[in-house]
């Protein structure tokens, strides 16, 4: 597939005991840049030139498909140690293919100039080498359908654990608030329109003391069809303010009897709504439930986000230690075979040194035994004279 590296990736190479190297090559440890393997190759004694030579190489070369190619730029650097400013920096672009498969400069660093611990490029018998690689691109392509291929002046966003959550949780988030602002749009719902219109149905007002009483039932009724058993005094003071002849006005009447004539009708559509609308709030109630629970995970996402905000920067953090930690560490290895070549020395010097005491612890002895024969010669005759 065809991708663009967002920046350089960079890899440091501390090649130690640099000066006992005896194979002709040597390669670094793999790393990844723009999604390919790669390692460098130094050769410690030149290739065919007296000068460490350098190159950047495709480890994964022999498994890759027929035809492969990918386009890089790169810089190596050999770090000066003792000022980072005066370090060596050459800077070049390849493509590689199945035929080259590694590319960089046969003639990097003089011998002479690296040998030379003034310098600062071999210190503590160590080279220190970095190389930051920046993949153009890399083949064979992936046919992309046109809606989801990227521009080629625009680098493709880099995919990880973070911004995968937070395009999810963005989607869920406005989406919550979608559903929110339609909730508050809706009002308090259709059922009291349903119950005012069913109010508005019938209307009425007391009279006589018969119809007074139907009066006042269907007004309660009116009032509150929901109530449990509602429909039987709805039904018996319609039954009565059917059969008044008084105590009504005739639009009354006219009122009354229209309803009754589809009390029936009105009683089958009422459970209907009944059981409809028990349906509709049980599914609503399910579904603020739903609603409820993917706010709360929601604000558990938040809470996932600073706690991972937090241990990232925990993460920087522990990184920075154990790149202090490791520094030192190669540093002690590095004093320690100081120590160690130094200490062969010493045990070399100390079995010289013994020799030439034996030589010396000799001709010690033959001179005491010549000594003593002196002073039994100087003791008889000082004996005679004095």
């Amino acid at each position: 597939m065809e991708s663009r590296n967002p920046q350089p990736m960079k890899f440091t190479w501390r090649i130690q005991r640099f000066s006992r190297l005896t194979e002709r090559k040597y390669y670094s440890d793999e790393f990844r840049a723009g999604g390919c393997k790669w390692r460098l190759l130094v050769f410690p004694k030149g290739n065919n030139a007296d000068s460490v030579s350098i190159y950047l190489d495709v480890p994964d070369a022999s498994t890759l498909p027929s035809g492969w190619r990918r386009a890089a730029q790169f810089s190596f650097i050999m770090v000066n140690q003792n000022q980072r400013s005066s370090s060596s920096r050459k800077e070049t672009s390849h493509i590689f293919n199945a035929d080259e498969v590694d590319w960089g400069f046969a003639s990097f660093k003089p011998l002479t100039d690296l040998k030379n611990h003034r310098n600062g490029f071999l210190v503590n018998d160590t080279v220190i080498v970095e190389v930051e690689v920046d993949v153009r691109s890399v083949h064979p392509l992936v046919v992309v359908p046109e809606a989801d291929r990227i521009p080629a002046d625009v680098d493709p966003p880099v995919v990880t654990e973070m911004n995968r959550f937070e395009s999810f949780f963005s989607k869920l988030e406005e989406f919550i608030i979608t559903t929110e602002n339609s909730a508050a749009r809706e009002g308090s719902g259709s059922n009291s329109t349903k119950n005012d219109q069913m109010v508005d149905l019938i209307s009425g007002s007391p009279s006589l003391e018969e119809v007074e009483n139907a009066k006042q039932s269907l007004k309660e009724c009116l009032s509150d069809l929901f109530k449990l058993n509602m429909k039987d005094r709805l039904s018996a003071a319609l039954l009565t303010l059917s059969r008044a002849e008084v105590g009504l006005s005739s639009d009354q009447q006219k009122s009354i009897k229209a309803f009754w004539d589809s009390f029936d009708d009105f009683i089958s559509d009422f459970l209907t709504f009944e059981q409809d609308n028990a349906e509709f709030e049980l599914q609503k109630l399910a579904r603020d439930q739903v609603f409820s629970s993917m706010k709360k995970k929601h604000e558990i996402h938040l809470s996932n986000r600073q706690l991972l905000e937090s241990l990232s920067a925990e993460e920087e953090e522990l990184k920075k230690r154990m790149e202090e930690v490791k520094l030192r560490k190669e540093n002690l290895v590095s004093d320690w075979e100081i120590l160690m070549t130094e200490s062969e020395e010493a045990k070399s010097n100390y079995v010289a040194q013994e020799k030439k005491l034996e030589v010396v612890e000799e001709k010690k002895r033959i001179a005491e035994e010549r000594m003593s024969r002196s002073t039994t010669a100087w003791s008889s005759l000082k004996a005679q004279f004095i």
